[in-house]
């Protein structure tokens, strides 16, 4: 028998939930990656998952949801995808002017640097709001993908967003 080994984006972010909850000083490391003055002090966990840490594609994407999930204090990666917390961080939901003007930023973002910098403030709203923790894993992978397929990442937030309550993607190739 063949053992699924787990993908990239699943690995760090188990890593990343496990040595948070056991090592406060690792978690206040992390909680500082996703500030430029501050961020080399995560490199070693970028390092030791092969990132490299020369390209600002990669490197800011993981530091952007490691430093979310450190802030979080979360004990296990969740299921709500981005544009469904955005919304659910309002009373009003996907029909609040506050909620779609912080989808609309999202959208607008041209380059990973730009939207890493634009999500930081988004998820801490989240972690504060939302009331449920963020599928992780997926926002990793859409970060990743947002340099290589902007649009179809802006449509994913979007679909999320906008869509009918049921979370369940249609396919697994959806991130």
């Amino acid at each position: 028998m063949t053992e699924v080994k787990p993908d990239k984006a699943a690995s760090f972010v188990g890593h990343v939930l496990s040595r948070c909850q056991d090592d406060k000083g690792f978690a206040a490391r992390l909680r500082r990656a996703d500030n430029p003055a501050t961020e080399y002090q995560s490199w070693d966990v970028l390092a030791s998952f092969g990132i490299a840490l020369e390209y600002d594609h990669p490197r800011l994407a993981y530091q952007a949801v490691a430093a979310s999930i450190a802030r979080a204090k979360v004990t296990a990666n969740g299921s709500l995808m981005l544009g469904r917390a955005i919304a659910a961080c309002y009373e009003d939901g996907n029909n609040s002017d506050q909620a779609k003007a912080r989808l609309r930023r999202l959208l607008a973002c041209d380059d990973v640097a730009e939207l890493c910098r634009i999500l930081r403030g988004q998820l801490s709203l989240i972690d504060s709001k939302a009331g449920q923790a963020l599928d992780y894993q997926r926002l990793l992978k859409q970060l990743l993908a947002f340099h290589f397929d902007a649009q179809r990442v802006r449509a994913q937030w979007a679909q999320e967003f906008y869509g009918k309550a049921d979370d369940k993607p249609d396919s697994e190739d959806e991130a």
